[in-house]
Formats: structure tokens, sequence, C-alpha cells
């Protein structure tokens, strides 16, 4: 009888099998690891809800190899869509735009539009590249809880739930950018940003010569909910390492087990880390993390946003 232990494989072959078959599989990508199922099969795109605990209201994003590989995920390519394509594929840029004929409602929650994007991450793509569909993948954790960044985190927030025989987590090493995909919202005028990410809002403003508005509307896609990515342990928010040291010594003194995280020296670091730094305040048993909030610049706006929603989760 096979162990949770054995879903974690380097093999894209076993990867491409299990796909192929219908089962799931955790893949690594450049932001976080995603649980991957055949975005043509109702029953694989049901089991990514079932076993992450997700709302199926919540819509998933497609992963296809490169832009050539949209036929039929979306009915049409606005001149936007390819000029962001041309410069940010692959990489952690998520665009919403009209489904296509491909689409299940399953993915969408039945919606008219659908978010797709091309992950950087070489086994992903070799992977996808050889199944030549699309894969539909939300991050490879319980809903509203800490995202992966390995594939031991994988295991350990879905190995029980997952199935040695038919399931798999496609190990590809640390994901090196480590908080999800921008989403970018191009079925509106002027685009919106649904969700912070690696690529700036200013970034894709920039490439498409336009202003980019905040979200309005109804959550339409991940991480548009007050409350997500949020540990075990309580996550207080400071401006900066003074006052969190004054937090720790209230803190302290009250019996709770407290630290502090301030990675405000380089944003790049402090991205790459959030999910393992926020796991291991649970790992050491903390009641509380203090962390210093990074400033509101670059992948900052990414980081800010991550943490506020992990402390509105306590």
């Amino acid at each position: 009888m096979r162990s949770p232990a054995d879903l974690i494989t380097t093999d894209i072959e076993l990867a491409l099998e299990r796909l192929r078959a219908g089962g799931l599989v955790a893949i690594p990508t450049e932001t976080v690891y995603g649980l991957a199922a055949d975005a043509e099969r109702s029953e694989a795109v049901s089991r990514i809800f079932a076993i992450k605990g997700r709302p199926t209201s919540h819509p998933l994003i497609v992963h296809v190899a490169d832009q050539d590989h949209l036929d039929g995920w979306v009915e049409s390519i606005s001149d936007h869509a390819r000029a962001l394509a041309e410069v940010c594929w692959p990489g952690p840029l998520t665009m919403v735009l009209p489904r296509g004929r491909r689409v299940l409602d399953d993915v969408t929650g039945g919606r008219a539009s659908v978010g797709v994007r091309v992950p950087s991450h070489p086994s992903t793509l070799e992977l996808l590249t050889r199944f030549g569909g699309g894969v539909a993948a939300p991050s490879a954790n319980r809903f509203g809880k800490v995202s992966p960044t390995t594939a031991q985190h994988v295991l350990d927030d879905l190995g029980a739930l997952l199935d040695p025989l038919r399931d798999v987590i496609l190990d590809g090493g640390a994901c090196p950018v480590g908080v999800e995909s921008t989403i970018i919202d191009l079925t509106v005028t002027p685009p919106q940003l649904l969700r912070a990410g690696a690529i700036t809002a200013d970034d894709v403003a920039r490439i498409l010569e336009i202003a980019i508005d905040k979200a309005t509307g109804q959550s339409r896609a991940s991480g548009m909910l007050a409350s997500h990515y949020a540990p075990e342990c309580s996550v207080l928010l400071v401006d900066d390492i003074a006052r969190a040291t004054e937090v720790l010594d209230q803190r302290s003194a009250d019996g709770q087990r407290v630290r502090i995280l301030d990675r405000t020296n380089d944003l790049v670091v402090a991205a790459r880390e959030l999910y393992n730094d926020l796991r291991e305040a649970d790992r050491a048993g903390l009641g509380a993390l203090i962390v210093v909030m990074p400033p509101a610049a670059g992948i900052g706006y990414a980081l800010r946003d991550r943490l506020t929603k992990a402390a509105a989760g306590g």
C-alpha cells in the first residue's frame, strides 16, 4: 500500500500520465505550487474544489504552455492582451479575458470570463507543452490558508487528501517569486488590478500606456477576499521595528509566545520567504507573529496585500 510520501516525484512523464488519466498534479510555478487538473474534465476539476475545501463559486486560472495555446480558452485576444503576453509571458501575470468554448462553468463559477496565464517554471512548462491542453490550477493548499512554495508544503497540507494511486506532487524545488501571480482584468475599461503580484500595476500601465484601476465590483478572482493566506497564529502588523519591539514586550509580558518578522531590507527575499515564514510561525507554536510592513513600492504592494489578508484571518 502506498503512503502519502509516495506522492512526491520529479518524473514529468508520471505527472503527465496522471494528468491525462484525470488525476490531480501539484505543479511548481515561479509563484506558488498549484493543484492542477485537466481543465476540460469536470470530475477532475470538481476534485480540486473538494480537496481544497474551496467554494465552487471561486474561479480557477487556466494555465497553458504559451499564448499560441489560448485557442478555445478565450473568445478573443485584444491588443492589450497581446502586448502583455509578449512582455510578461511566461511569467507571473494572469489576464482575465472573455471565456472561450473549451472553458467549463466549473472552472469559472459560471462567469463569462476566465483567467489565463503561462507560468515560467521549466518543469511545468514542459508538462504543459507535452500535455497540449489547459490545466485549471489554484494554489495547492486548503482554502484560505497559507499558500505552498515547496513540494513538502503541498504534502503537509494535502497529502492525506490526495490519492497516491491517482495523483502526484511534481517537485520543482522552492518557488523563486513566492507570491501569487498578478491578476489584471482586461474585460473592463480601463483594466483593473484584481490581485497584486511581482508584476505591478505600474508595470502593466507602462506596457499598455494606459491607467490601471483598482478592483471594483464582486469578488471574481483568487485572493480578492478580505481574509486569506492565514496561518493558525495571529499576524500583527506594525509600521516599524520600534513599534514591533513594543508589541513584543507587551505580548511577552502577558505570557504569549511571539516573534518579530522584519524583512524590509530585501523585498524580493521577503516575497520568496513570506509563506515559509508564516508556516514556520505555526511550526514554532507562536501565539502571534509581529510583522514589520514593507514599503508600498514594487513587490511591496503584493506583500502588503498578502499580509493584510493574513492578519484579517486572525
